[in-house]
């Protein structure tokens, strides 16, 4: 979930990340409809996960005890990137202290890993080229400030559209598949 401008902070709610004196969460909520509904849902599918710590803690306070929300969040696989928290009493949690750690796993068979929110992980993945997909929902807003999809900037790579929907509420959601190098030539030659 980004803004035009790239935000992704405190999607959810006014508390969920209000670091950096961030005034704006929940600013996902006026944009809700049947459509973006019944997407998140089929996104919500049982997968293995790999978060940063912070999204994590948000996670681990609320998930385990709404999981008639979100079947399978408690039996998924949480990869954790942390080098300060090292357990967790919600099951299923592994935490992970390198960026080797995180391409091993990548290389290893086994279930698909979805990244949620955690936008420095997201940052030194896509820094790392260890991004197979982009699932973005672009919401029809700039906030300014807040924590960003491509803070850092990330290595020059090309993405092809896979799948797009626009939400009645003007919620564009694409997914974008990985496609190799960048590009470049000459408009109109």
């Amino acid at each position: 979930m980004i803004t035009l401008d790239g935000v992704m902070q405190a999607p959810g709610g006014p508390e969920e990340d209000p670091s950096g004196g961030f005034n704006y969460g929940g600013w996902v909520a006026p944009y809700s409809d049947e459509v973006s509904g019944k997407i998140v849902q089929k996104e919500m599918q049982p997968a293995d996960y790999l978060l940063g710590r912070k999204t994590f803690e948000i996670w681990a306070d609320y998930w385990p005890k709404h999981e008639n929300v979100w079947p399978g969040i408690n039996e998924g696989t949480k990869y954790v990137m942390s080098t300060t928290m090292k357990t967790s009493d919600w099951k299923n949690s592994v935490f992970l202290e390198s960026l080797a750690e995180i391409k091993t796993i990548k290389q290893s068979d086994g279930a698909d890993i979805h990244v949620w929110g955690s936008s420095q992980l997201i940052q030194l993945l896509l820094e790392n080229d260890l991004v197979d997909e982009l699932r973005l929902k672009i919401y029809p807003l700039t906030l300014g400030k807040g924590k960003k999809l491509f803070g850092n900037g990330p290595i020059p790579a090309a993405f092809t559209l896979s799948e797009s929907v626009v939400t009645p509420s003007g919620v564009i959601i694409a997914y974008y598949k990985r496609a190799g190098e960048v590009k470049t030539g000459t408009m109109g030659g």
